[in-house]
């Protein structure tokens, strides 16, 4: 306006400064200021007789103060825009067709992008020019031209899509609007993001309106960043960075997390100069790899940087068993060979050695997911009870034919055999080599292509049965099986029916051989009733868990729909990003797929005005118009009172106002102020700013002051010969206390007080399921603890507390328990007394075959232990370091061992059982290196 960054809109109520001559007639006059009169009564009756009065005049500054308010009165009301966005060429009544590319390469931005569309959106609504709008990544059938202020409301209703938007979708909605209205002009805000190889709105734009004004606000370049291409590897699980061209974003960080949204890993990524792709590789071990269900760009709020990965993308663990002897020097000899080159892009491959039992014992004990046996024959009946087993609990027992499987050789085979074999091609046959005939529906082999050059000519025959059909995967031109599989438990036994090698078939010198076992492990890794049986590959499966814009995972859309076990799409607006089917065996769907790149938008080819995607920092100037217009008006009225003499009465009502006020508030604050703490009260703050030992006030004076003499002694020797440095004990009242910050709190049991209520229990027990560990010394080890004693008071008390307490099974503490070996190596953990048994939770039994190991692991720290040594009593010193009480036992050292006992129980507590990890270390070095 008049050349300056500004703009109204609602110009026509600036015609009201016209009316300003009009309020300064109005406002000239102030009424007279009254009177004073004063007595005798005489005066007042003279002063009765009437005069005629005239109004005095209004000042002129207060006049113009008035003219002022109502100047900025009506400016604020034509609603002034300071820096508007910047206005469309064209005719100025035409409509508008604006496009915003609501996609997911615009996700990351949108709230910037979001505002610069409203921006555009309300000056277009300014200039009163009707709007059509287009939301690329929400398709609709017609595009409806509407008024500016129900434009603005469809406008502030787009939200940010997880999927890329395809433009051949719009070309009819586009074609039909401009048609219909000649004389559109064209805005379009773009995140200048597309996907190489596809067909953009650029393209679209440049066939179908080559005759249009078209304005464009698009970035330069575009910022967006996508993950694509997670692939689970031998070297490690690797996804790819993407993004359309450099963008001065060279560096970064990639999360991997599980389904619950906990991160397992981090690796950072670093583009070079020119570079729109670069790869991140994550070195975890299999299992994490196996947990990982999504991995994000952190800081990148969009779907596109998300990319989720279902049980296709895990790696199995795989063994494998010969019954051949190896020969070294000809490894395409081996039965292995080819089984593993087929193996090792899905799984992690480990060979068993030794005899056949002996390597599958090995394996099974290595936990491997898959058993694969070629050319294995007869088995002993322990190895293959363990077989079974190992399948009725979800393993896959995979098995090749050869020459020592003939008949029925055991019962783990999917169906029976026939005795002998059936050669085709041979000398003595009158039959050629056979070729596999077109795999069924219902095989997870279906839409696998069989190659032309493969031949059969030798396999074993299964007898026929009622359920052979529907065991049968694959099978040869005349119908004889050649692939079957049993479900068993939440397994399954696979049997191929020929060799592993190329003595039988040809088979595992094509690609389909590799395609086969991949099908197999997808296959065998579905739970019983995941929809993977019969026609389970065209069953629908529902959407489960979606991605919205910003890459979060919550409920599916309402236009979402099912999709099969072999979509292989990426996302789109039927199909969103997200999970599909049960959590068991869903399918990830992304928005990208394996081969996606992402590719800057080409505008070189329409003829456009070109404008930056930048926010136009557009300032509305009504509301600090109207505060200015307040501002005066309370100045007014001041001065009126000033002028019309009410000033000193207001004046006197308002300290008298102010003096009740502040005495009312003084009395609050008095009968409010919160008086002293108790000095037994536990200062949160204070307790939570460094770590220290607890102890449960038991309302014995003598026992709580060893307790906390016990607890500080033992500080002292944590300080001096660890690296902790705890603070100083403090008793905790278990009724109203915070336990939570206390890592280890000691409770002696005292039998004469009184029972704690059910909540504090609770409270001791939500303690020590949340980390916690308690310290249970009922200090009665002289007298009790014995074989044929009777129960003391302290036991008796302890049984009673305990009763209502979910405590996990104990133990008496086991000479190779982790709490032996945290810091010191001991054999006992002994107190004032060294007779008493320690209590601990009990742990799974160390295998028979393994023999006694060094130490035995838990899942967790012990949450509690319970003792009748009185360790307190032994830690508890003197304020000159002096002993308080002696010990009762014959080792001159008992002290010693008590305080090294203690600073055991604290490491352990701290720390966890990770020396009972040690035991795995040669292993785990052996692994590493090899």
């Amino acid at each position: 306006m008049f050349g300056l960054p500004l703009t109204f809109a609602v110009p026509l109520v600036l015609a009201g400064l016209i009316a300003l001559p009009a309020i300064w007639l109005l406002l000239r006059v102030t009424p007279p200021q009254p009177r004073r009169i004063a007595f005798p009564p005489l005066k007042i009756v003279a002063d009765l007789i009437p005069r005629r009065e005239l109004p005095a005049r209004t000042p002129w500054w207060l006049l113009l103060l008035r003219l002022v308010i109502a100047a900025l009165l009506i400016l604020a009301a034509a609603g002034p825009i300071l820096n508007p966005a910047p206005s469309l060429e064209g005719d100025r009544r035409a409509p508008v067709l604006m496009i915003v590319d609501n996609g997911a390469g615009t996700a990351a931005d949108w709230r910037r992008h979001a505002a610069i569309a409203l921006e555009q959106g309300e000056a277009i609504a300014r200039d009163g020019r009707s709007m059509g709008i287009v939301a690329t990544a929400t398709p609709v059938a017609e595009i409806a031209l509407e008024e500016p202020a129900a434009a603005l409301e469809r406008l502030r209703a787009v939200n940010a899509r997880p999927h890329f938007p395809q433009a051949e979708s719009w070309r009819r909605p586009l074609s039909a609007f401009l048609e219909a209205h000649p004389d559109t002009e064209i805005l379009w805000i773009t995140g200048g993001v597309g996907i190489a190889g596809e067909d953009d709105m650029a393209m679209l734009l440049a066939e179908i309106a080559q005759d249009r004004t078209l304005t464009i606000l698009g970035p330069d370049p575009a910022p967006a960043l996508a993950l694509g291409n997670a692939r689970n590897s031998a070297q490690g699980l690797s996804v790819d960075v993407l993004r359309a061209e450099p963008n001065a974003r060279d560096e970064g960080r990639v999360r991997a997390a599980d389904l619950r949204g906990l991160t397992l890993a981090e690796e950072t990524f670093v583009f070079l100069p020119d570079e729109t792709e670069t790869d991140v590789r994550f070195d975890i071990p299999i299992e994490l790899r196996n947990s990982v269900a999504r991995i994000d760009i952190v800081e990148e709020a969009s779907a596109a940087a998300t990319t989720l990965l279902d049980s296709r993308s895990r790696r199995s663990r795989v063994g494998i068993v010969t019954g051949t002897t190896l020969d070294l020097a000809q490894p395409l000899l081996a039965p292995t060979f080819y089984i593993e080159r087929a193996l090792e892009p899905y799984a992690e491959i480990r060979e068993g050695r030794g005899g056949s039992a002996e390597a599958i014992e090995e394996l099974l004990d290595g936990q491997v997911n898959v058993l694969v046996l070629a050319d294995i024959g007869v088995l002993p009946p322990r190895t293959q009870a363990r077989i079974a087993t190992f399948m009725e609990e979800g393993g896959l027992l995979l098995r090749f034919a050869g020459s020592r499987m003939t008949g029925n050789v055991d019962d783990l085979l999917p169906v029976r055999l026939r005795d002998g074999g059936r050669n085709l091609g041979g000398a003595l046959s009158w039959d050629a080599p056979r070729t596999l005939a077109e795999f069924a529906r219902e095989s997870p082999f279906h839409g696998l292509a069989v190659p032309d050059e493969l031949g059969i000519s030798r396999q074993i025959l299964a007898e026929p049965s009622g359920a052979l059909t529907e065991r049968t995967w694959a099978a040869l031109e005349d119908g004889t099986p050649i692939v079957t599989a049993d479900r068993r438990g939440d397994g399954m036994s696979v049997l191929f029916h020929v060799t592993a090698d190329a003595s039988w078939s040809n088979l595992p010198l094509t690609g389909l051989f590799v395609d086969m076992l991949r099908e197999t492990l997808q296959f065998a890794a579905a739970p019983p009733g995941a929809g993977l049986q019969t026609g389970g590959e065209r069953q629908p499966v529902a959407p489960r868990l979606a991605l919205d814009g910003a890459g979060n995972l919550g409920s599916p859309p309402s236009h979402a729909r099912p999709v099969t076990r072999t979509f292989a799409e990426r996302a789109g607006f039927d199909h969103p990003p997200g999970f599909y089917g049960p959590t068991e065996s869903a399918i990830a769907v992304n928005t990208l797929n394996a081969e996606d790149r992402l590719v800057p938008v080409d505008l070189a080819i329409l003829d456009a005005r070109i404008l930056p995607l930048e926010p136009a920092e557009t300032v509305d100037l009504r509301p600090p118009l109207l505060v200015a217009a307040l501002g005066l008006f309370l100045v007014d009225t001041i001065l009126a009172m000033l002028l019309s003499g009410h000033a000193g009465a207001f004046a006197a009502r308002f300290r008298r106002a102010a003096l009740g006020t502040g005495a009312l508030a003084l009395a609050f604050l008095a009968i409010s102020a919160p008086g002293p703490a108790p000095a037994d009260t536990i200062e949160d703050i204070e307790a939570a700013m460094v770590t220290r030992l607890g102890y449960i006030r038991t309302h014995d004076a003598r026992v709580d002051e060893i307790s906390e003499a016990g607890l500080d002694g033992l500080s002292r020797a944590l300080a001096a010969r660890t690296s902790l440095e705890p603070g100083a004990p403090m008793g905790v009242d278990i009724e109203t206390d915070e336990l939570a910050f206390f890592p280890v709190l000691y409770w002696p049991i005292v039998p004469d007080a009184p029972i704690p209520s059910r909540d504090a229990m609770q409270r001791i027990e939500a303690y020590m399921k949340n980390g916690g560990m308690l310290i249970m010394d009922t200090r009665d080890a002289a007298t009790n603890w014995r074989p044929g004693s009777a129960r003391s008071p302290e036991a008796a008390y302890l049984r009673r507390l305990l009763a209502d307490v979910d405590v996990p099974p104990l133990e008496p503490m086991p000479p190779d328990h982790v709490l032996t070996k945290t810091f010191f190596i001991m054999d006992e953990l002994p107190g004032r007394h060294s007779s008493g048994v320690t209590w601990v939770e009990e742990l799974p039994p160390a295998p028979v075959e393994e023999g006694m190991r060094p130490a035995r692991a838990g899942d967790a720290v012990s949450p509690i232990i319970i003792t009748a040594n009185d360790l307190a009593g032994a830690w508890a010193i003197g304020s000159r370091g002096e002993a308080m009480l002696p010990v009762s036992g014959s080792d001159p050292r008992q002290r010693e061992m008590a305080f090294r006992a203690g600073m055991n129980i604290v490491m352990y507590a701290l720390t966890g059982n990770y020396k009972a990890d040690q035991v795995h270390v040669p292993a785990l070095l052996e692994r590493l290196g090899n």
